[in-house]
């Protein structure tokens, strides 16, 4: 399922560009936890009608269009909305008018009365809807094997903050920052390309599974089930690159049950069915540490503290990055230090399953997609094939 953000139906001048979309909420039912939202930027800005004469596009190319609704006024616990952005076209302004959308910062679409004209012009997240439709129907239609938790989780792997995007916020920036560009932008702008294909030096994996998130101890219920997915990193590819850097990119997606109670959020009325998560074994550590650390951040998490298992390390985005059914983050280091994180977790948290015991649903299988990206930008060494060749060693979860 595709959904928009919605759309600001208001007059916007040049001065409440971006400050009008942060305070213009997402509308319903964007809140849902298993659809994919879309959200719109834009890369136009170039305007050649003559009746538009010395007027400028509102959005600077690769920033979000001004249409595009956010969530940065929802509470923390709610999912990050946009998931991701595409086209949704611009608007354009002079020093007297307000800004306005124009057919030349529009997308071309067929007119749904094809006897009368045979083309329309099309834009705002309804555009970007489309678009997200169109490249989530693209990997399906290449893979038409891959679950739908898959292709909504390639599809939010594949997306990437544009340079306009990175501008407003430095790598310096604080966690709320990076959570209010998060909430501006989603992951940014999937590509079908990356979404499908892998190249000598970018290399992703794909692992569909599924775990028990909840057992039945007498009568209390308590977490179940942790996979250990062992990687098939080329360690001595790895180890060659030695000080070079490296990035590695995770991303979980998973279908959530809502909460069949209208209730409000707290630790006894949780919206969700369960949650899962995902952790990755870090240089130093031993699987049986690994495991321990796990065992703690999942108990963590069930006290309320969210994104217990991300925590440091380099990551990107850390602790916030558990909000919603779909993860992603992106951890940087050497190639050295990536050759001994050869383990990723994925681990169930508490929901409504388990704390419902009454409603019988503690015993359900939850599915989940993992899609795993090493990228090794300038290397000399063919990552893929290296990767390619321990496949023949079986990924096991345990």
């Amino acid at each position: 399922m595709v959904l928009a953000t919605g759309n600001l139906r208001s007059e916007i001048s040049a001065a409440e560009y971006l400050d009008a979309n942060d305070l213009s909420e997402a509308e319903s039912p964007a809140q849902a936890w298993n659809a994919l939202v879309t959200g719109a930027f834009t890369d136009k800005t170039t305007i050649t009608h003559p009746d538009y004469a010395g007027w400028q596009a509102l959005a600077p190319a690769g920033d979000l269009s001004p249409a595009s609704r956010t969530s940065g006024l929802w509470d923390r616990q709610w999912p990050i909305r946009p998931d991701v952005v595409f086209e949704g076209g611009n608007f354009a302004h002079d020093s007297v008018n307000p800004a306005t959308a124009i057919d030349d910062l529009r997308l071309l679409t067929t007119h749904y009365r094809p006897h009368l004209r045979l083309f329309d012009a099309f834009g705002d997240t309804s555009a970007a809807a489309a678009l997200g439709a169109n490249l989530s129907a693209g990997i399906i239609a290449a893979r038409p094997e891959l679950w739908p938790e898959t292709v909504r989780g390639l599809v939010v792997h594949s997306a990437e903050w544009t340079p306009a995007m990175r501008k407003h916020f430095p790598n310096s920036a604080s966690q709320a920052q990076k959570m209010a560009m998060l909430r501006r932008y989603g992951w940014g702008v999937p590509d079908l390309s990356r979404a499908l294909l892998s190249a000598s030096n970018d290399a992703t994996l794909m692992v569909e599974d599924a775990l028990l998130p909840f057992r039945k101890d007498n009568r209390t219920i308590k977490t179940g089930d942790m996979n250990l997915h062992r990687l098939p990193w080329p360690r001595e590819e790895l180890l060659k690159l030695g000080d070079d850097d490296v990035e590695l990119r995770i991303t979980l997606s998973y279908f959530i049950e809502p909460n069949p109670a209208e209730r409000g959020w707290t630790r006894r009325h949780r919206y969700a069915s369960h949650g899962l998560r995902f952790a990755v074994k870090r240089s130093l550590e031993s699987l049986p540490q690994f495991r321990q650390r796990i065992n703690k951040a999942a108990e963590a998490e069930d006290a309320g503290s969210i994104g217990s298992a991300a925590g440091g390390d380099d990551w990107l985005l850390g602790p916030i990055r558990d909000r919603g059914s779909v993860h992603s983050d992106v951890w940087r280091g050497t190639a050295a230090a990536l050759a001994d994180r050869d383990a990723i977790g994925v681990f169930p948290v508490s929901g409504w399953w388990k704390e419902k015991p009454a409603l019988k649903r503690w015993d359900r299988s939850a599915r989940y997609a993992l899609l795993v990206t090493i990228r090794a930008p300038g290397a000399q060494v063919d990552i893929y094939t290296a990767i390619a060749n321990q496949l023949s060693v079986p990924i096991s979860a345990t």
